[in-house]
């Protein structure tokens, strides 16, 4: 079993956790050619899983964090009433948030809704640092069906937390478009820092 150590995320839903940091440390070792800097990253058991999974594009990895997600939630499970994925940010062939939160849908019996819409393209808002300007590329980004969210108790899910800009943006249009009866987060991982 994969080892967790859940973190509350506070924000606009009820309640929201990730099952742990995303890494442990992370120490510069110096830019390369064209000046990136490098990182020497140790990361948690189920920050690695996910790494291997996003960015290495290792599919395998995903069943240890589903795993972990699912025991996490099953003395959860008779408050939700449907899990709701974060949109993907960027294009993948792929795509690992979508495949997390169907593992876990399955393995709880939890359906899995993909209700959530952009209005308009955006960057990555990883790589937005100022959260002034985040709020303002989430202003009115995201639209919802309500006829899939009405009364409905919702898991929002994400794999990475980092500033949570994306998912309150989201839960508020869950929440007020949507008409939710509730919306709880969960996250696989969260950053050490939120910038």
């Amino acid at each position: 079993m994969v080892a967790i150590h859940p973190k509350t995320i506070v924000g606009h839903w009820t309640a929201g956790v990730a099952l742990d940091d995303h890494t442990v440390s992370s120490i510069p070792t110096g830019p390369d050619a064209e000046g990136r800097m490098h990182f020497d990253t140790t990361r948690t058991e189920i920050g690695d899983l996910l790494y291997q999974l996003k960015y290495r594009g290792n599919v395998g990895a995903a069943q240890g964090v589903i795993s972990a997600a699912t025991q996490f939630l099953r003395a959860h499970r008779s408050k939700l009433d449907i899990l709701v994925p974060v949109p993907p940010s960027a294009q993948r062939i792929f795509q690992p948030v979508i495949i997390l939160a169907r593992g876990i849908g399955m393995a709880l019996g939890l359906p899995v809704i993909d209700c959530i819409g952009t209005t308009r393209p955006t960057p990555q808002l990883k790589d937005v640092v100022d959260p002034k300007s985040r709020q303002a590329l989430v202003l009115g980004l995201y639209s919802v069906d309500p006829r899939q969210t009405t009364a409905k108790n919702v898991l929002l899910f994400d794999d990475l937390y980092r500033s949570g800009t994306t998912m309150n943006a989201i839960t508020d249009v869950l929440l007020q478009q949507g008409r939710a009866a509730s919306v709880r987060a969960l996250t696989i991982t969260r950053t050490r820092s939120n910038q």
